[in-house]
């Protein structure tokens, strides 16, 4: 299959408006599961999932947190302008980001951009008890991003002037405006990294209580870093895949997480489209370092179409192939000093991709014709329409705050 030639329209179903979850239900493990296992298809409720999962199985989720990435000034003429935090541009660290004071400066999206030719945004905060002033200045652009710097005037860190002024950013689907609650509901319960513009949602199903099942069970957990950006909402405009750019996400593996992915035979249990992205890119980087192993950590990137467009035998490698590609990996680690992998990814994985380390997925329903659905239809090996069918006539709730699904694909 030429999966650039993928035509987009193939991939659409009908998804009315009332099945969107606008909220998630209470508790959240008490949120429906459909299980698919090799083709047969059952119903249950997410917080049974540890009795679907083969003890020793080897679960990885992602633990980024969403941070308050929406912030609103407003001009002297009244004009409300919305500025979105991307990504970090200086310090280009997440974590120096968030502990700096004074001045720092992010790729962000600018809503009502023409009421915004130039000048400095002005707004009044109060941390603390103390009151501070916050200014906004464009200072260009990158790509489709617009370079934002920020200054205030007393010393606290960025982390805190989002607390202070940032709101949650909530998808824009729920068509509703953030309120408090999602400030608990919109992370999951194992956050810590500070980094994300959106959930990984397919984690917001988890409690304490599903936590400790799997514990029991004997499945291992290891955790991972994608933080998640704005392009996860972006819609596949072109007619066929190859017209469409994904876009790009850091991610951070510690090393005792690859090598306890190699102790399972590099098999994986991913919670997650993000952690499916992160596991199967690791492949990739451990090709490069074996190629180069004088690589540097911001070379390790994987392109969109990288894992199309190299040899055939690397498509569908044998489990001790993609075990040597983890291992230089490891090695790579160990001699840099390193006891975390930081590096990036653009892949897209969709019809016609075999994967590598992901055996199990968790994740949620997608939005039609999107680059999640095409990775649930390459995990499946095209059976996503089946098991969206069962879950519209079965009345389950779909997107961000809806309901959740076990995927184990055929053999």
């Amino acid at each position: 299959m030429d999966t650039k030639q993928i035509s987009i329209s193939d991939y659409n179903y009908e998804l009315p408006d009332e099945r969107i979850a606008t909220f998630p239900v209470t508790p959240r493990d008490q949120s429906r599961l459909l299980v698919y296992d090799k083709g047969q298809i059952s119903d249950d409720r997410f917080r049974h999932l540890a009795s679907h999962l083969p003890q020793g199985t080897l679960m990885v989720f992602n633990n980024t947190k969403v941070i308050q990435a929406r912030m609103l000034f407003h001009k002297t003429t009244g004009a409300l302008i919305e500025v979105f935090l991307l990504e970090p541009h200086f310090p280009a660290d997440y974590e120096q980001m968030f502990l700096t004071r004074g001045h720092c400066t992010w790729l962000c999206m600018v809503g009502n951009l023409k009421k915004w030719k130039e000048g400095t945004l002005e707004r009044q905060l109060t941390i603390d008890g103390r009151l501070l002033s916050l200014k906004a200045t464009r200072r260009g652009e990158q790509g489709t991003s617009h370079i934002i710097d920020f200054e205030w005037d007393i010393p606290v860190s960025f982390a805190e002037i989002l607390d202070a002024a940032g709101e949650l950013p909530i998808p824009p689907y729920l068509n509703r405006e953030t309120q408090q609650s999602d400030l608990t509901t919109y992370q999951t319960v194992y956050s810590k990294i500070k980094g994300s513009v959106a959930a990984p949602t397919a984690g917001l199903h988890f409690t304490p209580e599903v936590l400790a099942d799997i514990d029991a069970r004997g499945i291992d957990r290891e955790e991972l870093t994608l933080h998640v950006g704005a392009g996860t909402f972006k819609p596949v405009k072109s007619e066929h895949m190859g017209g469409h750019e994904m876009h790009t996400e850091h991610i951070c593996v510690t090393r005792q997480t690859l090598q306890k992915l190699l102790d399972h035979q590099c098999r994986a249990t991913a919670v997650g489209t993000t952690s499916v992205r992160t596991l199967e890119s690791l492949y990739y980087m451990g090709l490069k370092i074996m190629a180069s192993p004088q690589l540097q950590e911001h070379q390790l990137h994987v392109d969109q179409w990288e894992p199309y467009d190299l040899p055939a035998s690397t498509m569908n490698p044998s489990r001790q192939d993609v075990a040597a590609a983890l291992a230089a990996l490891v090695a790579w680690l160990d001699k840099s000093g390193l006891q975390a992998l930081h590096a990036s990814t653009q892949i897209i994985i969709a019809p016609g991709y075999e994967f590598k380390i992901v055996e199990r997925l968790v994740t949620n329903f997608h939005q039609p014709q999107s680059t999640l659905l095409l990775l649930v239809s390459a995990f499946t090996r095209g059976h996503w329409r089946e098991i969206y069918d069962h879950a519209l006539s079965h009345d389950y709730r779909f997107l961000s705050y809806g309901d959740s699904s076990l995927l184990v694909p055929m053999p």
